[in-house]
């Protein structure tokens, strides 16, 4: 099992940037790949970005690419996403999570979840 904490959500106008850490510890062979989705109210989990931990490849929804950036630090077992040119629509719970091999933008791969920080976008 892995357990994961994040942090660094908060409340930002629109076209600020925000940065969200996820700590990662536990079982390390279990963390294949990190991903990062989010849920607005009233609306289903979606993938908003994923990376791997072994050489870093990443994939990103259409909807954020070239705003949001995911990254990992090995050393400190974190994976982050930077989120910049944030807009209303943005505005969810984001939750990381911990999978192995799988269809990287499917939530069934992940099989440990984070608490999720509220991003709130104000236009």
């Amino acid at each position: 099992q892995v357990q994961l904490v994040e942090s660094g959500g908060g409340l930002v106008q629109a076209g600020g940037s925000l940065r969200l850490s996820c700590a990662a510890s536990g079982r390390t062979a279990s963390r294949y790949i990190m991903g990062w989705f989010r849920q607005a109210p009233g609306k289903e989990r979606e993938f908003v970005a994923a990376i791997m931990w072994s050489d870093g490849n990443t994939w990103y929804a259409d909807s954020v690419k070239g705003r949001f950036t995911v990254s990992r630090d090995n050393g400190k077992n974190t994976v982050y996403l930077q989120m910049n040119s944030l807009r209303p629509e943005d505005t969810a719970v984001y939750y990381c999570a911990a999978g192995g091999a799988g269809l990287v933008r499917a939530s069934a791969t992940y099989h440990d979840w984070g608490q999720g920080t509220q991003v709130t976008v104000s236009s």
